[in-house]
């Protein structure tokens, strides 16, 4: 039974309600020794709580993403094949060009949201470069089987969940799907390609996006197997003007690093809530040594940069979560490279799914312009809103002072002031 499906919900449901009326009909009904009796109404009261403490934490993985499996939770499992060591650029020499194409089947995706929208398509997917076999989820904007857009390129986005962390979140919990459909329908938001792949790649620790000879190749997985089988399968643009990269909180880190080393496979980042040093998640695999620190910190990546890349990043951060290490990073910047830093108060909330939900869809009509993406209406036509290549749009501001716009980055430092 899957840990996030709706019959392990129910059945949880069930003996919760079970582990309350039992009690209530047999205690005062149960016959024989005085200690056979009290061990009954023990175990009676051990099965309440126990289910009652299984429910909740089911009902708070499933808002949040964070297990997507058993195996997951309870670190038995593995998705890397091999972890050979593949050389700065990830590739181990291999000629990525003359790879044959990767063909892959889908079916429809199980579990909250994944109906929604047109529905999400998962696939299992052996990277051929990396050694990771592990599924990826795709979602399809909604112009994407229309006879009108039948010899045309979509842009993509790769999705990456925090950690722990689920590839299913970005759809399950942050809905992103639903919330950009209908502004992709209107032509307010380019129609993009939605790929969320597994990050979860070893039991108990957080990969940090990086290759780590012997261990895992992280980075090779997401910036070339994962995209390579993406464009082998779909009608995607190419890279990178075509590519962007987002994530939150630990998804946020790697969404930004996989950015700034890579500029010839990706054209901009979003990072909600991330961090630039992999020493913060003390699961990171990435924090092992100093080397691997900084290899994989996306501010010294910038700082140490011969030429600056050509990338746009997205950073949105609340005091000591993220906000200071925006800043430096677009202190690093040099151009080409553009940083655009969105201030959430802490009036908005915490380090959960419901600050960074808020933050979709200012953050998608960033990448709309920063990918050079004309939005298009039902008509075929674009709206013409999103013409201005390179420029970062300032966040808008206003009065409101609603926790939704605060998480947004739309409400007013003013605002922001009153909810405190």
């Amino acid at each position: 039974m899957s840990l996030t499906g709706t019959p392990f919900l129910y059945t949880l449901i069930a003996l919760s309600v079970a582990a309350v009326v039992l009690p209530l009909l047999l205690w005062s009904r149960l016959r024989g020794p005085r200690v056979l009796r009290a061990a009954a109404r023990m175990v009676m009261l051990l099965f309440a709580q126990g289910t009652a403490v299984a429910l909740v934490f089911v009902l708070v993985n499933n808002a949040n993403g964070l297990y997507d499996t058993w195996d997951d939770l309870l670190g038995t499992g593995t998705h890397v094949q091999q972890a050979a060591d593949l050389g700065a650029d990830g590739t181990g020499g291999i000629a990525l060009d003359r790879l044959p194409k990767v063909r892959q089947t889908f079916t429809q995706a199980e579990g909250p949201g994944m109906h929604a929208a047109g529905g999400v398509r998962v696939t299992q997917l052996e990277g051929r470069i990396s050694g990771v076999d592990a599924e990826v989820y795709v979602w399809l904007p909604p112009q994407y089987d229309e006879p009108a857009y039948a010899h045309r390129a979509f842009p993509v986005v790769e999705l990456l969940p925090g950690y722990p962390g689920s590839a299913k979140s970005w759809y399950g919990t942050l809905h992103v799907h639903e919330q950009l459909a209908p502004l992709m329908r209107a032509g307010k938001i380019a129609p993009f390609i939605l790929v969320a792949p597994r990050t979860t790649l070893l039991p108990g620790v957080d990969t940090g996006c990086a290759n780590v000879a012997g261990t895992v190749n992280a980075d090779s997985w997401l910036s070339l197997d994962v995209p390579k089988m993406v464009r082998d399968n779909f009608r995607a643009q190419p890279a990178p003007k075509g590519w962007a990269v987002a994530g939150y909180s630990a998804g946020g880190h790697c969404a930004a690093k996989l950015a700034v080393a890579h500029p010839d496979r990706y054209r901009a980042a979003v990072s909600l809530s991330g961090y630039s040093d992999p020493i913060v998640e003390h699961n990171s695999l990435a924090a092992q040594s100093p080397a691997l620190r900084r290899a994989n910190n996306p501010f010294l990546l910038l700082r140490k940069a011969t030429v600056p890349p050509p990338v746009a990043l997205y950073l949105s951060g609340q005091p000591k979560d993220g906000y200071e290490a925006a800043l430096a990073l677009r202190r690093a910047a040099k151009a080409p490279t553009a940083v655009h830093v969105v201030y959430i108060p802490t009036s908005a909330g915490g380090h959960t799914m419901a600050l960074w939900r808020p933050q979709v869809v200012p953050a998608f009509r960033w990448l709309t312009t920063q990918l050079d993406q004309r939005p298009v209406a039902a008509d075929g036509k674009g709206d013409g809103k999103a013409k201005a290549k390179g420029t970062t749009p300032r966040a808008p501001s206003s009065a409101d002072s609603r926790r939704a716009a605060l998480a947004s980055g739309t409400a007013s430092r003013e605002a922001a002031a009153r909810t405190r």
